[in-house]
């Protein structure tokens, strides 16, 4: 089950195609489904929980909590709208775009990828653009 929680000034469309999307991105990777949050929020938000998690006094496009438990990914995904609208910008992106490259990669994470070395960044990018390309909306 995926739940989609706004604490922000956002809103989108196409969810049950979005859930149906990652539902695909969690089975092709070998895993099902369980509960996961999608808690999309401001800077300011996830400012705080970067800071009082994570020791980062820094701004970021999504913080994750994984709570996968046999091959049942579950877990909270926090997303700052205001990141990912500068991060289309920046990379001459569209922000839907964007946000679903977030979206994944928030799942990649719970499946077990990585992105702190140079080549685990390589394997991300390419998984997420692998998975960006499968949407059909």
């Amino acid at each position: 089950m995926i739940n989609y929680f706004l604490e922000t000034e956002f809103s989108f469309g196409h969810q049950e195609k979005i859930t149906h999307w990652l539902n695909q991105v969690i089975e092709k990777e070998g895993f099902k489904p369980g509960e996961i949050n999608y808690i999309f929020c401001d800077d300011p938000c996830l400012l705080e929980k970067n800071i009082e998690y994570l020791n980062h006094d820094t701004f970021t496009d999504i913080i994750s909590f994984d709570y996968t438990e046999n091959k049942i990914i579950s877990g909270d995904i926090f997303i700052s709208v205001d990141r990912v609208k500068e991060n289309a910008t920046d990379f001459a992106s569209i922000f839907e775009d964007e946000l679903m490259r977030v979206m994944v990669h928030g799942i990649l994470h719970f499946c077990g990828y990585k992105d702190k070395s140079l080549k685990e960044k390589e394997q991300m990018r390419a998984k997420e653009d692998y998975y960006l390309s499968l949407r059909t909306f």
